[in-house]
């Protein structure tokens, strides 16, 4: 089962925690366009089959975490949630938020760009997984 906490903001975490989600420059960059013309966004991945297996990018007041969702931290002002069940499966690696030519999934906002969010990963070193940030779950 995993740990709940009271969220907390970036800025008010100790340096010294590893992050569990990181971003690329390009995804970034693809994501200070959606927010020039959409506002405030959230990521989310839900593990389930075909577009759900991708992290999806939408408004932050139009979708609503699911209380099986967790929160793994927060790139470049946007939240980053996944299933607690997806969860499972990459909880040993640090993810990081990447941009790939293609067409997004769903409703995923990055659609019309002609390019799609991708994840690639890597593992935590033990050192690392000492050091993680903090999960929260969605209320």
């Amino acid at each position: 089962m995993l740990e709940h906490i009271t969220l907390m903001e970036p800025d008010t975490l100790p340096k010294t925690f590893v992050p569990r989600i990181t971003a690329t420059f390009e995804a970034m960059e693809l994501l200070d366009m959606i927010r020039a013309a959409h506002g405030q966004v959230v990521f989310h991945q839900s593990g389930g089959c075909c577009d759900g297996s991708q992290p999806m990018c939408f408004l932050k007041d139009e979708f609503r975490m699911g209380t099986q969702d967790v929160r793994l931290g927060v790139v470049d002002g946007a939240e980053f949630w996944m299933h607690q069940e997806q969860f499972e499966y990459w909880k040993h690696c640090q993810l990081t938020l990447d941009v790939v030519p293609g067409r997004g999934s769903s409703f995923s906002l990055e659609i019309p760009y002609g390019k799609r969010f991708h994840i690639r990963s890597r593992m935590f070193t033990d050192a690392e997984l000492e050091k993680l940030m903090p999960l929260a779950y969605a209320e």
